[in-house]
Protein backbone atom coordinates (compact mmCIF):
# COMPACT_ATOMS: atom_id res chain seq x y z
CA UNK A 1 0.00 0.00 0.00
CA UNK A 2 1.15 3.38 -0.67
CA UNK A 3 2.16 6.16 2.21
CA UNK A 4 2.07 9.28 2.32
CA UNK A 5 3.79 12.35 3.62
CA UNK A 6 2.50 15.89 4.83
CA UNK A 7 4.15 18.55 5.69
CA UNK A 8 3.86 21.72 6.71
CA UNK A 9 6.42 24.08 6.65
CA UNK A 10 7.34 27.95 7.70
CA UNK A 11 10.61 29.02 6.37
CA UNK A 12 12.76 32.19 7.49
CA UNK A 13 15.40 32.09 5.18
CA UNK A 14 13.94 31.61 1.84
CA UNK A 15 17.36 31.42 0.30
CA UNK A 16 19.41 29.14 2.21
CA UNK A 17 16.35 26.80 2.02
CA UNK A 18 16.82 25.78 -1.42
CA UNK A 19 20.17 23.64 -0.54
CA UNK A 20 17.27 21.39 1.78
CA UNK A 21 15.09 21.29 -0.87
CA UNK A 22 17.61 19.98 -3.57
CA UNK A 23 19.00 17.35 -1.02
CA UNK A 24 15.78 16.43 -0.04
CA UNK A 25 14.61 15.62 -3.65
CA UNK A 26 17.13 13.62 -3.79
CA UNK A 27 16.46 11.75 -0.81
CA UNK A 28 12.97 11.14 -1.85
CA UNK A 29 13.64 9.85 -4.84
CA UNK A 30 16.57 7.25 -3.56
CA UNK A 31 13.55 5.42 -1.70
CA UNK A 32 11.24 5.70 -4.77
CA UNK A 33 8.90 8.60 -3.49
CA UNK A 34 7.14 11.65 -5.41
CA UNK A 35 6.23 14.94 -5.01
CA UNK A 36 2.16 15.13 -5.36
CA UNK A 37 1.99 18.71 -4.26
CA UNK A 38 4.90 21.13 -2.93
CA UNK A 39 3.98 25.04 -2.37
CA UNK A 40 1.08 25.27 -4.44
CA UNK A 41 -1.69 27.79 -3.61
CA UNK A 42 -3.64 26.29 -0.42
CA UNK A 43 -6.98 27.01 0.59
CA UNK A 44 -8.30 25.95 4.42
CA UNK A 45 -12.15 24.62 3.74
CA UNK A 46 -12.94 23.95 7.23
CA UNK A 47 -11.42 24.43 10.99
CA UNK A 48 -8.94 26.09 12.95
CA UNK A 49 -5.76 24.47 11.16
CA UNK A 50 -4.10 27.24 8.87
CA UNK A 51 -0.76 25.48 7.37
CA UNK A 52 1.60 28.00 5.96
CA UNK A 53 3.21 25.71 3.03
CA UNK A 54 2.19 22.11 2.50
CA UNK A 55 4.23 19.29 1.00
CA UNK A 56 2.65 15.92 -0.22
CA UNK A 57 4.92 12.89 -0.91
CA UNK A 58 3.80 9.62 -1.94
CA UNK A 59 6.12 6.53 -1.23
CA UNK A 60 5.49 3.10 -2.70
CA UNK A 61 4.97 1.57 0.95
CA UNK A 62 5.11 2.94 4.93
CA UNK A 63 8.11 1.04 5.49
CA UNK A 64 9.81 2.81 2.67
CA UNK A 65 8.65 6.06 3.77
CA UNK A 66 9.81 4.98 7.49
CA UNK A 67 13.33 3.97 5.69
CA UNK A 68 13.64 7.05 3.77
CA UNK A 69 12.77 9.23 7.39
CA UNK A 70 15.17 7.68 9.02
CA UNK A 71 18.27 7.31 6.10
CA UNK A 72 21.66 9.48 6.32
CA UNK A 73 20.17 11.14 3.34
CA UNK A 74 17.57 12.92 4.50
CA UNK A 75 19.21 13.39 8.31
CA UNK A 76 21.71 15.63 5.52
CA UNK A 77 18.67 17.27 4.06
CA UNK A 78 17.73 17.55 8.15
CA UNK A 79 20.89 19.59 9.08
CA UNK A 80 20.97 21.60 6.00
CA UNK A 81 17.34 23.50 7.08
CA UNK A 82 18.35 23.75 10.60
CA UNK A 83 17.94 26.66 12.32
CA UNK A 84 16.08 28.06 8.93
CA UNK A 85 12.96 25.84 8.78
CA UNK A 86 10.08 24.60 11.19
CA UNK A 87 8.14 21.49 9.99
CA UNK A 88 5.26 19.33 11.14
CA UNK A 89 4.94 16.62 9.28
CA UNK A 90 3.03 13.16 9.20
CA UNK A 91 3.11 9.76 8.08
CA UNK A 92 0.26 8.16 7.03
CA UNK A 93 -0.69 4.61 5.53
CA UNK A 94 -3.02 4.89 2.11
CA UNK A 95 -5.11 2.71 0.75
CA UNK A 96 -4.55 -0.43 -0.96
CA UNK A 97 -4.82 -0.20 -5.07
CA UNK A 98 -8.11 -0.79 -6.47
CA UNK A 99 -8.62 -4.39 -8.74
Amino acid sequence: MPAYVMVNTRVSDPTRIQLYRDLAEQSVKQFGGTYLARGGHLRVLEGTYHPERMVLLEFPTLERAQAWYASDAYAEARRARAGIAEFEMVLVEGLPAPL
